[in-house]
């Protein structure tokens, strides 16, 4: 942990009150000297922090930026996800960031985030917009001990974790549509891009890419999408904190990720099923060349959907493009 984020993390434990630069320092083992230093660079960061000679540092605003120290600050209590994260001001893609730590052997539970993404990519090839500084765009390496048919699970812990955090910091209530879609009255508003290198009977690491659609108004949509895309901000109808909203998001990823790794995902299954809009609907999915026509009925133990066709027999579905049908 860095010393940044331990100033942080004092700063946000005294709410409104000061931390006095006796204490800071003490608690960190550097000068007050030091610790002023610190502060001076946070401030230059757009942190707000108010100084006084006789009570010490208290904490005002942060930026809306993206800052690996204050990140971790705010997910200082999780287990894995979010142990360790990385902020870059653009990448390629997030995903291939983290490919690229899988392969380097980096522990799981590595977050890194883009401020922007030049090829950013959804399911099916699908070109992902990321505009700087609009959303939140990252990637989080795991090595659950699964098998790989199994891997659609993490698929919906990642959907539960998006329902919950948006929901709690928003004030808005989302829905899930099978497999990896978040929605808001009909419009996508965030998605999961769920990657993995595996053996037959184990997976080696998985890469849940994440990507949710915050500040932009409408018209900072490409036209193609106006009509199918929303943003948290143009739902809630007010500017998102994405640093909160963030962090609210890994927190819940790690809780659930908590219930996977304990053979737990059963509960996970039940409010995966309690918030998706695709459960009890008529569905057409498309699967390559292939179409299954029929009624979702749920999900099974691995996370894939069961699917009731129009000839009685039940498919088990672990990815496509699936549309609703009257």
């Amino acid at each position: 942990m860095t010393t940044d984020t331990r100033i942080l993390i004092a700063l946000r434990g005294a709410g409104t009150g000061f931390v006095s630069g006796a204490e800071l320092s003490q608690q960190l083992g550097i000068t007050r000297a030091a610790i002023w230093a610190r502060i001076e660079e946070l401030r230059k960061l757009g942190y707000d922090i108010a100084a006084s000679p006789h009570q010490g540092y208290r904490l005002i605003s942060v930026p809306d930026v993206l800052h690996a120290d204050d990140l971790l600050s705010l997910v200082q209590g999780n287990k894995v996800v979010g142990r360790d994260i990385r902020v870059f001001e653009e990448t390629a893609s997030t995903n291939d960031v983290v490919e690229k730590l899988a392969r380097d052997r980096v522990k799981e539970g590595v977050v890194v985030f883009a401020e922007s993404q030049s090829k950013g990519r959804g399911r099916l090839g699908r070109k992902w917009i990321s505009p700087p500084r609009k959303g939140l765009w990252f990637s989080v390496l795991l090595r659950p001990n699964l098998r790989p048919q199994a891997a659609t699970q993490l698929t919906v812990v990642a959907a539960t974790a998006l329902f919950r955090a948006i929901r709690d910091v928003t004030g808005v209530t989302p829905e899930i549509k099978w497999p990896n879609d978040i929605l808001i009255k009909g419009r996508k508003v965030a998605g999961v891009l769920t990657e993995l290198s595996a053996e037959l009977d184990h997976i080696n690491h998985l890469i849940l890419g994440i990507g949710v659609d915050v500040n932009q108004t409408a018209t900072e949509f490409p036209p193609e999408l106006r009509k199918t895309a929303t943003s948290l901000k143009a739902e809630a109808g007010r500017h998102i904190h994405r640093a909160d909203l963030a962090a609210a998001i890994l927190r819940e990823l790690d809780r659930d990720y908590a219930r996977i790794t304990s053979l737990d995902f059963a509960k996970v299954a039940d409010e995966w099923q309690q918030q998706c809009t695709t459960i009890g609907q008529r569905v057409a999915i498309q699967i390559g060349d292939r179409v299954i026509q029929g009624h979702a009925e749920a999900l099974d133990d691995d996370g894939a959907l069961l699917v009731r066709t129009q000839y009685g027999r039940l498919e088990r579905v672990i990815g496509g493009d699936v549309t609703l049908q009257k």
